[in-house]
């Protein structure tokens, strides 16, 4: 008998060991495709490997999911093409305003000035969160919640002529992000404006094509600009934040309990952003002081005065997003 039960455990350890590495290294029933525009080291290219990595342990290996930062597959404005097409998958990007202005919403200047109020706009289940998903959703796109990146201030290689006086001219030329959402209120806050691509900002500033760079909150202006920028003003005039979007056609292949845990651990992600927004923005401040950059912060008081002027351009904004959708906005998000 004890024979036998050698023999048996023997062929047991043999089984295990032949055939244990191919069942472990079974190919995945999907593999997704992840993008995103950050570099790697950026801590939103972190949270995108966090949630890759998660959605393939909970889901056994049945997903795998490969994660595409730094405009690896396009731009945002292709890759949410690509993803209506589903030729992409999932999507860590900024709303593109290409195909609906209205997704642009997210980036009106001074609706929220403090973490406090970005936790309350940006919760699962908010008129953001409903909004984004609803003018999505006619496009064949599902939106899954936002990534606080954190708050917006301005890059520059020269110093600011009065920042907080909007009725001064800046004395900089300052690139902006192409949307009236940004142009409008930059040159209310008394800067002078020129629209130039994400990917040429560094060229650009080193060039001196442009004085200053409008549209990055603290991380992304140190990962990018940290060589060549000399000045930081935390303005807190404009939010950085990036939808997650997963393709309908991605969405419709998978299993009722793969689509929950991937709508949970990316609603998990999302909800944590705010908080880590705020660490971030002051971590990278202090790293641009390491660096020898200039920062300045101000606080709510020294920051209304911008923060009027921005909000005086909203109702010019109906003439892209209509004037319905503008009136909703300032119902929901406006001061009350």
């Amino acid at each position: 008998m004890k024979k036998y039960l050698i023999a048996a455990f023997t062929c047991m350890v043999f089984v295990f060991v032949v055939f244990a590495p191919m069942m472990a290294s079974a190919a995945p029933e999907m593999t997704l495709r992840f993008a995103g525009q950050l570099p790697p080291e950026h801590p939103g290219t972190g949270y995108m490997n966090s949630i890759a990595k998660e959605i393939g342990e909970r889901t056994n290996g049945r997903i795998e999911v490969r994660v595409y930062p730094a405009n690896q597959l396009g731009d945002y404005g292709l890759v949410h093409q690509e993803l209506i097409k589903g030729t992409i998958d999932i999507a860590m990007i900024s709303a593109p305003g290409d195909i609906d202005p209205r997704m642009n919403f997210v980036y009106i200047n001074d609706f929220a000035t403090d973490y406090e109020t970005l936790e309350k706009v940006f919760k699962t289940g908010g008129w953001a969160y409903n909004k984004m998903n609803e003018l999505n959703q006619s496009l064949g796109v599902k939106f899954l919640g936002f990534n606080v990146e954190g708050f917006i201030g301005l890059a520059s290689t020269k110093p600011l002529v009065e920042p907080l006086n909007p009725k001064v001219d800046k004395g900089v030329l300052c690139r902006v992000p192409n949307m009236q959402a940004y142009q409008l209120p930059a040159e209310a806050m008394g800067f002078r404006t020129m629209t130039i691509p994400y990917s040429d900002l560094y060229t650009s500033l080193q060039t001196g094509v442009v004085d200053a760079v409008d549209g990055l909150p603290p991380a992304a202006a140190y990962s990018i600009l940290k060589d060549v920028v000399k000045y930081w003003y935390q303005l807190n005039y404009s939010i950085e934040v990036e939808p997650y979007f997963i393709s309908m056609k991605t969405w419709d292949k998978l299993k009722p309990e793969d689509q929950a845990i991937i709508a949970e651990v990316v609603a998990r992600y999302a909800e944590e952003s705010v908080p880590k927004a705020k660490n971030e923005d002051e971590r990278y401040m202090k790293l641009m002081e390491d660096s020898g950059i200039q920062v300045f912060r101000y606080t709510q008081a020294e920051l209304l005065e911008l923060q009027r002027a921005a909000a005086g351009t909203w109702p010019a904004l109906a003439s892209t997003m209509t004037k319905e959708f503008i009136d909703e906005f300032v119902k929901e998000l406006g001061p009350k």
